[in-house]
């Protein structure tokens, strides 16, 4: 691990003046204290932000504000959170491990690392950790990796559960640096690799997640979230898949589709929710939707069962929630 200088600020504003782009924010450290002792991450400056007014889950007419240190236990067992987003909760308690979950901060899960091998490995080359240097992952190993929104630069999946799920319920972030807060989309946060995977949001240098807001939804309580790994605890998604219906009987008015683990980033699918409105929600027309899932996909050597494989997880996640009522 290489030397670093440590800040422990009382107020966002002392630590906002602490940060630069050589510096990391500190939370539950699950990711980012992992990453330094690999040589990964080598920031000068450690700033632990665990001291700063960004905790609470308020529930207000326009839905529920999070905020960012709050921890992923906490959040999954808040009883609005459960009732009102029943993927959100599900998605936070198929992450990590119970240890993890009781120190990881919302913000933080947001903003993890993906667990490509290569990355994690600094004797290998990596696009995302040194630029320019290549991707592995193209030609070698990579049965975990992404089909949908990679690059020629970049093949790595995103790792966070919760981020599929918020994406689905169109959930926004709350932005603050020196020169004041902003508020985006969570589906516009997330960069694709292209030719700089580096860059892997549009946080700017400094800046923090505050909040996490879902937009009321009503229908939300009727949704899910799947994941398929290779064991059923402690794993990332082969595939998942967050849902949410909004039935009128057995037609489909509505739905919210969202995917993992297979792709670069929170993998929105517009085109398998305008399939299934005005359907009949039985199976059949939820395959017939699902298959739109891979559209564009760009299978490797050792990952083209993901395509199948993330429709199949739609499929299973939509009938969950058909089988709610």
């Amino acid at each position: 691990m290489h030397g670093f200088s440590f800040a422990a600020p009382a107020t966002t504003t002392e630590a906002l003046s602490e940060a630069s782009d050589r510096s990391a924010f500190l939370a539950g450290g699950t990711t980012l204290v992992d990453l330094m002792k690999l040589d990964v991450m080598t920031p000068a400056k450690v700033i632990d932000i665990n001291d700063l007014p960004m905790r609470g889950i308020q529930r207000g007419r326009d839905g529920i504000t999070i905020g960012a240190l709050e921890r992923m236990t906490d959040v999954a067992l808040s009883r609005d959170v459960a009732n009102l987003y029943p993927v959100v909760s599900q998605a936070l308690f198929a992450s990590a491990s119970g240890q993890l979950r009781n120190m990881a901060s919302i913000g933080g899960n947001l903003l993890q690392r993906t667990r490509c091998d290569y990355f994690r490995d600094v004797t290998t080359p990596c696009n995302k950790r040194l630029p320019g240097s290549g991707c592995p992952a193209q030609t070698g190993e990579n049965r975990g990796h992404a089909i949908l929104g990679t690059s020629t630069a970049c093949v790595a999946t995103h790792a966070s559960d919760l981020a599929v799920a918020l994406v689905a319920m169109d959930a926004k972030v709350r932005l603050q640096s020196k020169e004041g807060e902003r508020l985006v989309a969570l589906t516009d946060f997330y960069r694709l690799p292209g030719d700089t995977p580096s860059v892997e949001n549009v946080l700017k240098p400094g800046e923090l997640i505050t909040q996490i807001h879902l937009p009321r939804l009503s229908w939300a309580r009727m949704s899910a979230y799947v994941k398929v790994r290779d064991r059923s605890s402690y794993e990332f998604a082969l595939a998942s898949a967050a849902v949410a219906l909004d039935l009128r009987g057995d037609k489909v008015l509505d739905a919210r589709i969202a995917v993992g683990g297979v792709g670069t980033k929170p993998w929105r699918l517009p085109q398998v929710e305008e399939a299934l409105k005005g359907k009949t929600s039985t199976e059949e027309t939820f395959t017939a939707a699902a298959a739109k899932a891979a559209e564009g996909a760009r299978p490797l050597s050792h990952n083209e069962f993901k395509v199948v494989l993330v429709q199949r997880t739609i499929v299973r996640a939509l009938m969950s929630v058909r089988g709610v009522r």
